[in-house]
């Protein structure tokens, strides 16, 4: 178990190198597509390149939809998305307060197909393992700080990739005014990805989404909306309920939790320590600059 374990990573490892060696020559024949169309001036490094303009005409047969399938970063969901609902495991650090232990509650009635895990004194590699042998699809770790819900990171098995994210303003569902009480409906929700922009934001987009079920199915989607809007870099995370009262009349009620996620690290592997995983983006003091660039 543990040798195919690590034969698949190799393989994972290698033809990930291979994509984006493929990614970065793709960048560069856009920039020379670009130049030849506009007659602007290329940097050295890619105006020297004499391999890149000798394929440069077999690139010219691929159309745009290939090209991008070719160039596809995001294959770690490729073999199961759309295919097999997914299975996530939420869990919380070790010795968990009330106040975490009951926001893991909340955030597994968020996914229709996840399960919730009382950690207690199990060690990291050995949840791994576990959750590795029963074929969950991620791993969902909470943290805390004196009570308060303080990050969460998301972990695809087998091989990655790991996205940490810095939660504010969490707000349970006992906290919110107005909230709609009672169980909690566990139909497949509707997503809603708002202002998502940039080729990081996709890739976030791509984590969380795979986090829910897809839509299409013997299952019946529900009335429950889950909504990621993203606003100067922080996503806003609100779930509704909705009731049609007419026509075109809509009704909604907010069920929670209410949170704000901030995306500080995406890097490859899993939670491992020695997973093997490069560090994609992470956003450190040079990339805060205030309000100058938004990265989502």
């Amino acid at each position: 178990m543990l040798r195919r374990q690590a034969r698949e990573r190799r393989d994972y490892l290698h033809r990930r190198a291979l994509q984006l060696r493929d990614a970065s020559i793709a960048e560069k024949r856009s920039l020379l597509k670009k130049s030849l169309a506009t007659g602007k001036p290329l940097d050295q490094s890619v105006a020297n390149d004499k391999s890149l303009r000798k394929d440069y005409k077999y690139d010219e047969s691929l159309d745009a939809e290939t090209a991008e399938a070719q160039h596809s970063l995001d294959d770690e969901y490729s073999m199961l998305s759309g295919l097999q609902d997914p299975r996530p495991l939420v869990t919380t650090s070790r010795s968990p307060s009330t106040r975490l232990a009951t926001f893991s509650k909340e955030i597994r009635l968020l996914l229709p197909t996840g399960i919730r895990l009382n950690r207690g004194n199990t060690i990291l590699p050995n949840l791994l393992s576990s959750a590795k042998s029963a074929a969950l699809t991620d791993i969902i770790l909470l943290h805390e700080h004196r009570g308060t819900p303080t990050a969460l990171t998301i972990s695809h098995l087998p091989h990655g990739p790991t996205a940490s994210f810095s939660l504010h303003n969490v707000v349970l569902r006992a906290d919110i005014p107005n909230a709609s009480r009672g169980t909690v409906s566990e139909s497949y929700p509707h997503l809603i990805f708002e202002n998502f922009t940039t080729r990081l934001g996709a890739r976030i987009v791509q984590i969380l989404k795979h986090l829910f079920p897809p839509r299409d199915g013997p299952h019946k989607v529900g009335n429950r909306v889950i909504t990621f809007k993203n606003v100067e870099d922080s996503i806003e995370v609100r779930h509704h309920v909705f009731v049609q009262t007419g026509y075109r009349d809509v009704e909604l009620a907010e069920v929670g939790p209410r949170m704000t996620m901030r995306c500080f690290e995406i890097k490859g592997g899993t939670l491992e320590k020695d997973s093997g995983g490069e560090v994609e983006w992470a956003l450190t003091q040079y990339t805060r600059t205030g309000r100058k660039k938004d990265y989502l």
